[in-house]
């Protein structure tokens, strides 16, 4: 069981040199292979069991693949069903937890890798270094903010890893009729739309996830993670 890793900012050296700080320049942009994926998803299992089997997919998937599983380190709902297939599966399953909540029992420490930071900020700033891509499956108002803000980030131009909502079951149907319409009263422009990508399969998922947005998507950079 590995011991859990302390990410404090002032603790570099015990998190094999990653911080919560702005992305470096080889981190804005995934590689020809993906090599790791940031899943965001709920620590509920939803009201369908369509969520926690397109979960358990991913990470199954993923495992047998050789990409690298990064998330928030929960053991229940979609999170558990994600990480419990890509352990099963042989696969690394990297988790990034705030302490608040690891006193809390929330966090599992069975997994290939366990960083605890000190703050939600900072969780989220690691888990963008430690990507090469992000898919969001269901879930409420973390997994929702954590979307939004990866997909704000790309917009400014600090990165140009890809967005994937994996969505087998139509929750993400009124979120892309909502982005569609914030698009057409003119408060994100039709190359920005492009940053979210809706998927409806595992295999289109990790297939979107392999893509670069278009560099028209983007902004020049104007501000750094620890600063939005």
């Amino acid at each position: 069981m590995p011991t859990p890793r302390d990410s404090r900012p002032s603790d570099a050296a015990r998190t094999d040199g990653h911080t919560a700080e702005a992305p470096r320049e080889s981190d804005k942009a995934p590689p020809e292979t993906l090599r790791s994926v940031c899943v965001f998803c709920g620590a509920s299992a939803g009201a369908r069991k369509e969520h926690a089997e397109a979960a358990a997919e991913l990470g199954s998937v993923c495992a047998r693949r050789g990409i690298k599983v990064v998330y928030g380190a929960g053991g229940v709902g979609l999170m558990g069903a994600l990480s419990d297939a890509a352990l099963a599966a042989g696969g690394d399953v990297i988790g990034v937890i705030p302490r608040a909540l690891m006193e809390r029992e929330y966090g599992r420490r069975d997994l290939t890798e366990l960083h605890v930071v000190d703050s939600m900020h900072q969780r989220k700033a690691l888990m963008h270094q430690l990507s090469d891509a992000f898919i969001a499956l269901p879930g409420g108002y973390g997994t929702l903010e954590e979307l939004f803000e990866i997909t704000a980030w790309a917009q400014l131009g600090l990165h140009r890893k890809p967005v994937v909502l994996l969505d087998g079951g139509g929750f993400f149907d009124p979120l892309a009729r909502m982005l569609d319409h914030a698009r057409d009263e003119g408060f994100i422009t039709a190359e920005e739309r492009l940053l979210v990508r809706h998927t409806g399969t595992v295999e289109d998922a990790l297939r979107s996830a392999s893509r670069k947005p278009p560099a028209d998507a983007t902004t020049s950079p104007v501000l750094t993670p620890d600063r939005t």
